[in-house]
């Protein structure tokens, strides 16, 4: 708060007035900046000390600097992906959304292509995955209105873990739900193909030849075409160890019993 912000002990008929525009233009949180722009000239002149005046009485959350919403708004997805331009949620966060897994995350991930520090909103750790332009794909709208938000798709969700595996929760979170969901061949191609990582693409042609071999013919054969001449592991994480996969230049450092057994085990 700026030193020479003046803090009012009572509501005066111009903090009524606020709190009356926001309501009547159903107003949930905002910038500070484009609320100046809106307002009449009689409140916008002031709004820095009005904002800051209703924010010390309780009457306004900071999100961050600059950016404020009502103190009954608590849809952080929204918030999260508010403060951010160009961003959605994504990873762990959308996995968990599409139920496909059960494990809660207690970070919100939020991919962006904008540089953003990672944040905590009404008590929620928020992390921004900086990513390029051309990755930010495969997006949804989810909720209406002021309470919408982007969501990476089911496709681009599991894209984006199998990626970053390291945002995506647990590896074998990953492969139950890869092996256990239906996933649309055209999406996959695309999204693979955005990202560039060939071994990414090799890994998902590998599992789906294990778990989908009938239904993702058409991305098993563009993902065969991207097979290179270096091998990768199943587990990027795991040790340089296990069985050599030729066709797909994988080695398997999670045995494929294993791997087959990630699909049934519970959490």
């Amino acid at each position: 708060m700026a030193k020479s912000t003046y803090i009012s002990e009572n509501l005066n008929e111009s903090h009524i007035a606020l709190v009356k525009y926001l309501e009547d233009h159903e107003i949930l949180y905002f910038k500070l900046k484009e609320l100046a722009i809106q307002l009449p000239k009689s409140l916008g002149d002031n709004v820095n000390e009005l904002v800051e005046n209703l924010h010390q009485k309780g009457l306004l959350n900071r999100i961050e600097r600059g950016v404020y919403a009502k103190p009954n708004y608590s849809n952080v997805n929204v918030l999260a992906t508010f403060i951010s331009p160009g961003s959605t949620l994504a990873y762990w966060s959308a996995l968990h959304h599409h139920n496909l897994t059960e494990r809660f995350p207690y970070t919100l991930f939020v991919k962006t292509i904008y540089r953003k520090r990672d944040t905590n909103i009404l008590g929620s750790k928020v992390k921004f995955v900086t990513v390029k332009e051309s990755k930010h794909i495969g997006t949804m709208l989810e909720g209406f209105g002021a309470n919408g938000f982007l969501v990476t798709d089911r496709e681009m969700t599991i894209v984006d873990c199998f990626d970053q595996p390291r945002y995506g929760g647990d590896l074998d979170d990953l492969i139950k739900a890869f092996a256990n969901e239906k996933w649309d061949n055209e999406r996959l191609i695309t999204y693979t193909k955005a990202y560039g990582n060939i071994a990414l693409t090799k890994r998902l042609g590998f599992l789906a030849t294990l778990f989908h071999a009938d239904s993702l013919q058409g991305f098993i054969q563009y993902a065969r075409k991207q097979v290179n001449k270096k091998y990768s592991l199943i587990d990027a994480g795991g040790l340089d160890q296990g069985e050599f996969v030729s066709e797909w230049k994988l080695r398997l450092n999670i045995k494929r019993d294993n791997l087959l057994q990630m699909t049934q085990s519970g959490y």
